[in-house]
Parts: C-alpha cells; sequence; structure tokens
C-alpha cells in the first residue's frame, strides 16, 4: 500500500505536464458557451425591474432549491473544504458542518419572513417600519462589503483553479484570469439579470453535486467501499505531526480554541445575513415556494457536504497533502487533483471547468445582489426618495455591475493564494456582524427603531472589518495577505465573529433604548401582519 500510494504521489506532482491545458480550454469554452446561451434565452423576457432583481418570481420551491444549492456551494464549498480536509483533516470538516448548520437558522427564523415583508433587497425588511434614508444607506453599505469580501474568495479560487490547469504560476498570468473571470461575470449579469442568472446557478448545482457524487463513488470503489481504509491512506500520506492528527481535532485550532469558536459562530449565524441568499427568496411567488425552497437547499447542500468528507480525505490519500500544498493553486488545488488521479486529464477539465462555472454563478449572484441594492436602495430610494422611473433604476444597476466587477478583479489579485474557505468566512463573519442582529430585531422586536438600526449596521460593520484589518489574516504571519515582513496585528484571532457578532447585537439594542424616537406603530402593525402571513406580499409576475 505504501509503496503504490508513493507510487500515485509521485505522478500527482508531474499534474501539470499530465493536464492537458488544449483539452482543458476547450472544455471551459464549452461549458462557457453554453451558459452565455442560458443567459441569453432568459433575457428574453426581462421586461422589468421584478424581472431584472428577482426573475419576475417565476421560480418554483425545487427550482429556486437548486439555485439556492448552485448559489450557495460556492468555490469555497467545493475547492476550499475539499483542500481544508486534506490538509487539516477533522478540523476542515468543521467548515462543512457550520455551512449546513446555518441553514437552520435561515429556514426558521428568516427566510418565509423575508419573503413576505421584501421586494428586491434585505433593505426593502430592514426598512420597512423605519425610516427609509439613514437604513438604506447602512444596508447598502454592508450588502456591498460582504458582497465583496464573498467576491474576493471566488476571485482567488479562480486564479487558482487556472494557474494549476494550465500550469500559470506567475502573478502575472493569475491577474489575467482573474480579469477574464471578471469580464465574464459582467456580461453574465448585464445580459440575464437574475433570470439568466437563476438557470445558470440551477445548472451548475446539478453538475457540481453529480460531479462530487461521482467522485465519490470512484473513491470509495478504489477502497472496497471501506471508509476506514480511505482514512488510513490519508494518515500515510499526512504531513501532519503526528500523521494520525488529520483524523482528530485541534490539527488547526488546537492552539487557539478561540479561533475555533469565533469561526463557529461566524459560519452558523452568517448564513443568514448574506445578502445575495436572502435575495433568492424574491424568485418565488409565494411564502410557501419560499419555504420549499430552503428544505430543498437543506437536502442538497446537506448531501454535498457529506460527500466533501470522503473528497477531502481521499486527496490526501490519492494525492498526498505535501502535494496538494506544492502544487500551483496551493490547497485550493486538492479537488482537481483529485480529479486528475482518479480520471485523468479528461477528468480534471471536466471538474476544474465545473469548478469554474461555480465561480462564473456566484459571483454573478453576488454582483447581482450589489448592483440591485446599490440602485434601488441608494439610487431609487435615497437619493430619487422613492420617485425615480424603474428603467432608470436599471440602467444604474447595470452600470454598477461594470464598477463591481472592476473592483472585484482589483481585489481577486491581492488575495491570490489564500484558502477561499477561510475568506468566504470573513465574508460570514461581517454578514453575522452587520446584517443579522438588524433582521432579527426588525422581524421580531416591535420596539426596535431606526437609531438601533443605523448602530447595528454601522457599528458591526466597523468592528468586523478593523478586527480583520488588525487580525493575522493581514499582517504578520508567513500566510497572511501581506506576509509576514509586515506586521500590524494586534487582535490575535483570525475570525472576528466572537467580538462583532455580540457588538452588533449589543449597539442594536443600545442604540433602540437611547433613542426617544418612537417609530409609525401602524407600519409596525402592518409589518407584523405581512411577514406573518403574507397579505400584501408580492405576488408573481405572470407572462
Amino acid at each position: 500500500m505504501i509503496a503504490h500510494n508513493l507510487g500515485l504521489l509521485a505522478a500527482a506532482v508531474d499534474a501539470e505536464s499530465q493536464s492537458n491545458p488544449v483539452l482543458n480550454i476547450s472544455i471551459f469554452i464549452a461549458f462557457v458557451g453554453i451558459t452565455l446561451f442560458i443567459v441569453i434565452r432568459a433575457s428574453r423576457n426581462n421586461a422589468s425591474a421584478a424581472d431584472y432583481y428577482a426573475g419576475g418570481r417565476s421560480f418554483t420551491g425545487p427550482q429556486n432549491g437548486f439555485a439556492i444549492t448552485g448559489d450557495y456551494l460556492s468555490a469555497a464549498s467545493f475547492l476550499g473544504i475539499v483542500g481544508a480536509i486534506a490538509i487539516n483533516g477533522y478540523d476542515g470538516f468543521l467548515y462543512s458542518i457550520g455551512f449546513l448548520v446555518a441553514w437552520l437558522v435561515a429556514l426558521l427564523l428568516v427566510a418565509e419572513l423575508m419573503r413576505n415583508t421584501g421586494k428586491f433587497t434585505m433593505a426593502d425588511v430592514l426598512s420597512f417600519r423605519l425610516q427609509q434614508r439613514p437604513v438604506r444607506m447602512a444596508a447598502a453599505a454592508t450588502t456591498l462589503a460582504v458582497c465583496f469580501f464573498y467576491l474576493l474568495a471566488q476571485m482567488a479560487g479562480a486564479g487558482g483553479l487556472v494557474s494549476l490547469l494550465l500550469g500559470i504560476d506567475d502573478k502575472i498570468g493569475q491577474s489575467i484570469v482573474v480579469a477574464i473571470v471578471g469580464g465574464l461575470m459582467i456580461l453574465y449579469v448585464l445580459i440575464g439579470g437574475m433570470k439568466g442568472t437563476t438557470w445558470v446557478q440551477i445548472v451548475k448545482a446539478f453538475l457540481l453535486v453529480g460531479a462530487a457524487i461521482a467522485m465519490t463513488i470512484w473513491v470509495l470503489i478504489l477502497n472496497g467501499f471501506d471508509l476506514s481504509r480511505v482514512m488510513q491512506s490519508a494518515v500515510d500520506n499526512s504531513v501532519a505531526t503526528p500523521a494520525d492528527a488529520i483524523l482528530a481535532p485541534g490539527l488547526k485550532y488546537g492552539s487557539n480554541p478561540l479561533d475555533f469558536i469565533s469561526l463557529s459562530i461566524a459560519l452558523v449565524l452568517g448564513t443568514a445575513g448574506l445578502p445575495h441568499v436572502l435575495m433568492r427568496f424574491y424568485t418565488v411567488p409565494t411564502a410557501k415556494e419560499a419555504r420549499r425552497s430552503v428544505v430543498w437547499a437543506i437536502w442538497l447542500i446537506g448531501g454535498f457536504y457529506l460527500l466533501t468528507l470522503v473528497l477531502g480525505y481521499g486527496a490526501a490519500a490519492l494525492v498526498g497533502s505535501e502535494t496538494i500544498q506544492n502544487a500551483p493553486g496551493g490547497v485550493n488545488s486538492a479537488a482537481p487533483l483529485l480529479a486528475l488521479e482518479l480520471g485523468g486529464p479528461l477528468l480534471l477539465g471536466f471538474v476544474s471547468a465545473i469548478a469554474f462555472a461555480t465561480i462564473l454563478a456566484v459571483v454573478a449572484g453576488l454582483t447581482i445582489t450589489a448592483a440591485a441594492s446599490f440602485a434601488h436602495d441608494i439610487y431609487s430610494n435615497v437619493i430619487k426618495k422613492g420617485k425615480g422611473d424603474p428603467d432608470a433604476e436599471v440602467k444604474i444597476a447595470r452600470r454598477t455591475v461594470v464598477v463591481i466587477g472592476v473592483l472585484a478583479v482589483a481585489g481577486g489579485i491581492g488575495v491570490q493564494g489564500q484558502n477561499i474557505a477561510f475568506l468566504v468566512a470573513l465574508a460570514f463573519a461581517v454578514a453575522a456582524s452587520a446584517n443579522l442582529p438588524t433582521i432579527l430585531y426588525s422581524l421580531y422586536w416591535k420596539r426596535f427603531n431606526t437609531r438601533g438600526a443605523v448602530w447595528s449596521m454601522v457599528g458591526g460593520l466597523a468592528a468586523a472589518v478593523l478586527l480583520i484589518v488588525f487580525s493575522p489574516v493581514m499582517s504578520g504571519t508567513p500566510t497572511s495577505m501581506l506576509g509576514a515582513d509586515v506586521n500590524f496585528a494586534i487582535f490575535p484571532l483570525q475570525n472576528p465573529g466572537i467580538v462583532s457578532i455580540p457588538l452588533g447585537f449589543a449597539l442594536g439594542w443600545l442604540g433602540t433604548v437611547t433613542s426617544q424616537r418612537k417609530e409609525d406603530p401602524a407600519l409596525a402593525a402592518e409589518m407584523e401582519v405581512r411577514s406573518l402571513t403574507g397579505h400584501g406580499a408580492e405576488a408573481a409576475t405572470e407572462h
């Protein structure tokens, strides 16, 4: 067995020479062509703001469940988590658990009420019974911040993935790849809007879950359907000390349990505050379909995350931890290298193309969410005071897409080599700190007022971002964004959730109890009735 594994390890080291750049590019172009065709077909019915932002509210629960799955299972889920499990074992699988459990919070506390109360964006709910302008501006700021952090992770995944496939390991080459992804993202959103993006995500979810199932079965077949044998091979090829540390907790977070607690809080609470996930609830016609879509998403996402356990340990067993760490894409290369080991260049090309489609679909969803927030919340409701022309609003949204795309490309170039699951965890921390407290207070606390909402969002956002800037994520360690040569890290934890999330809740409470302003009780009553019953909520648009 050891000799066999060493042979596989040597083969994996030569991954670049085994991969076929022409084949990979051909498969990429085919995938992009198919998804662009879908986007163009779907865009034919984009006649109104509801069509562009919410897909005409024409998707069924199962369809939206697959779209949520496609939106949620990002490059972090496929590339980052498989790599994290391959390198850190049990501690890497904690990402999967956190991402999955988070959906229970979204289902039980947020999904149906958000669908009943809102129209296009998260700010529609938060400002329903409060002062429109300050709340919408704060909500737009938090939405743009969360989307930006999430976009960084996807762009980092794109650069690492294509560098592995084409053997591009220099900064300039990877930067060009990131720019191409950004250009395609802009094209998708400008043409297709939410409807086109949703259909791409549905197709991508089918492909991604199908590929994960096929690779999992393949790994198990090679090991006689014996998971313990897979894990033993992973131990044999591990670079951990001792080798069997990948089977027990503590390999990554054992030295600082607070970091693990902070990460867990951010993952579990972050999903219910992610603007691009919340926006998905507006693409269905009724609250019942919103509930169905989340139930479908939980089953699909839960099944996928169970597969990552086999894929991660399978990558460690068949490829080897050291090979994965030394690959051009680093830890994010585990899943593509496993595909190369299982099915050669052809499977590597298909799996990487699916991962590439994953990145494109997710960044398109994030971009349209950020653009909708700026155009609908800031332009239409703050600048135009709710009297703007819907057609002009959509034009502003399209221009915003271009600006966001350029910023995402610039940021993505700066985070090359970072573990994308880790980067997404930062986005979750910002979402849970800035958005979730205000969402829950708005839906469940009648006394909640404008000052509480603004303090909660602005304070939670500022705390999360500042703690990230002054943490080891940014400086002070070899894996920091600025490297070990620059060190201004004064916050010891890598994820700020344990501090910034309670602070967001505390600021929301403090702002409310110190304000003398009374909000309109009639609007509060209307919001309560609408959120619980759906009466007066947006209906489906008939075409």
